[in-house]
């Protein structure tokens, strides 16, 4: 019987493997890839951290009972999730939100109307809504690269195109799940009892709300925000531990270190060659908005978005990085390969107890991510994207 090697560290050996063969034949464009990538994963870890602590103080679960106890039926209780998945997104990061979120939504909606539409409306608002800050995913933070850009900023031409695309994908997992919706109601089932008792009551909730709430300030004020956040989170989540509310293997279980070692070494090996190589600058200078938004979506398909983010933007002289904002956002709904949050997402639901469909959440995204990224679109014409 043979040794199954896990898919993460299979993807770590490969992403090592890149970045070494990039350093070796092209150390000053790799180096300048890493410095230009490690951020993004940085302030993914500081926010991952963050989120670990307020998921094991009930801030999420209180989140999720409450709005299953207050939401008369699975209409009321898909969109006020959708409004809890799209704020925990762009305070804490598509994937925190997925691997925080998922349970408690499965268990909210367990037995009741708009079950269905929970489980997969996590994973494609969470993608739709990490266009709305910088933090909100890390490809946002490798295209932006070095450049002076403050959160303020940021979101100053971003909050139309976030606010239509999460809503129109609202909108489409909703059709799309319209019989989970109607769905007869069983009284009392919104959160199971180990999520209440997850509700706790004191000062520590208080303390991991005011981390969520240092770390979204910190995004939104600071131009280079990685490691203050990385400290905010370090800083929590060690005082989680020594009071016996984690363990050192549950916090490397939620960070994944594999697959951000992983992730960070293929992102790396691309930067590198889109330094070296001026094929993707060149295709990025032909485009119209619309065809570069289109390319950037199919790059995150083929490459995984992080990947596909330090390529299309190794030169920084490529114009307009909006629409690749919005195809490596929107993009990846289209199918597993697409980001990390895929597979935090399988990982979480299983553990909960569902049995997501890969086939339904692509069918899904098949349609929510072309009118997403018009609807992202037609908020960057109004905003300006320049």
């Amino acid at each position: 019987m043979g040794v199954r090697i896990p898919v993460s560290w299979l993807l770590a050996a490969l992403g090592v493997a890149g970045a070494a063969v990039a350093f070796l034949l092209r150390p000053a464009d790799a180096l300048a890839s890493a410095s230009q990538d490690y951020p993004a994963f940085v302030l993914v870890a500081g926010l991952l951290l963050i989120g670990l602590v307020a998921g094991d103080e009930g801030l999420f679960s209180a989140a999720g009972g409450w709005l299953g106890r207050i939401a008369p039926n699975g209409v009321a209780l898909f969109a006020g999730a959708a409004i809890m998945i799209g704020l925990v997104t762009a305070t804490l990061n598509l994937d925190t939100s997925v691997a925080f979120l998922t349970p408690v939504l499965v268990y909210a909606g367990r037995n009741r109307a708009g079950g269905e539409a929970l489980l997969y409306g996590c994973l494609m608002l969470s993608n739709a809504g990490s266009l709305l800050l910088p933090g909100a995913n890390l490809t946002n933070l490798i295209v932006l690269g070095h450049k002076e850009l403050s959160g303020r900023q940021f979101l100053a031409v971003s909050w139309l195109p976030a606010l239509g695309a999460l809503g129109v994908t609202t909108v489409v997992v909703g059709v799309l799940e319209r019989r989970s919706l109607r769905a007869p109601e069983v009284a009392g089932c919104s959160v199971d009892e180990a999520q209440e008792r997850a509700i706790r009551a004191g000062l520590w909730p208080l303390i991991a709300l005011a981390a969520i709430v240092a770390g979204t300030l910190l995004v939104l004020v600071l131009g280079a925000p990685a490691i203050p956040v990385l400290g905010v989170g370090v800083a929590v989540v060690v005082v989680h531990v020594v009071r016996g509310r984690s363990t050192t293997g549950e916090v490397l279980e939620v960070l994944g270190l594999p697959l951000l070692i992983g992730l960070f070494g293929v992102a790396v090996a691309l930067g590198t060659v889109g330094r070296a190589w001026s094929g993707p600058a060149a295709l990025l200078g032909h485009l119209d908005t619309e065809g570069t938004a289109v390319l950037a979506a199919a790059s995150a398909v083929v490459f995984n978005n992080l990947p596909a983010a330090s390529l299309l933007a190794a030169r920084a002289a490529h114009g307009d990085f909006w629409p690749i904002l919005v195809g490596l956002n929107l993009g990846p709904n289209l199918c597993v390969t697409g980001s990390l949050a895929w597979l935090l997402w399988l990982r979480a639901a299983r553990r909960a107890g569902a049995t997501p469909s890969l086939a339904r959440a692509s069918l899904i995204g098949a349609v929510a991510v072309p009118l997403s990224m018009a609807a992202a679109l037609a908020g960057l014409a109004v905003t300006g994207s320049r």
